[in-house]
């Protein structure tokens, strides 16, 4: 499974959009059945698309791996090995290179 974070469309401040994150993730992590997370952030300036992808390298060991929506697609290994242990979510974003999106595969 395949959980969806909307952090890009709830008009946070960055902090706030961090910590929301920060407790969503926290608490799927718990969670057995969820095998990754797709992390909407938006498009809008790239502000907190870039600071979602400095919080997600902050958290090294973490998670098994951070994949950026432009590199989410057919030909990036552990995008289709993350698709496969989920159960193949159905995503209009996988091949789309999608700079809105990152996706977290849990370990």
């Amino acid at each position: 499974m395949m959980k969806i974070i909307d952090i890009g469309h709830g008009n946070f401040s960055v902090d706030a959009a961090l910590s929301v994150l920060e407790s969503e993730i926290s608490n799927t992590m718990c969670n057995d059945k969820i095998r990754s997370i797709k992390i909407i952030h938006g498009h809008g300036s790239g502000t907190l698309r870039n600071a979602v992808h400095q919080w997600c390298n902050e958290q090294s060991g973490r998670f098994r791996d951070v994949i950026p929506g432009e590199k989410y697609d057919l030909f990036h290994q552990n995008s289709i090995a993350m698709r496969q242990e989920s159960g193949l979510p159905v995503d209009n974003d996988f091949g789309r290179r999608n700079k809105a999106v990152t996706y977290i595969w849990l370990l």
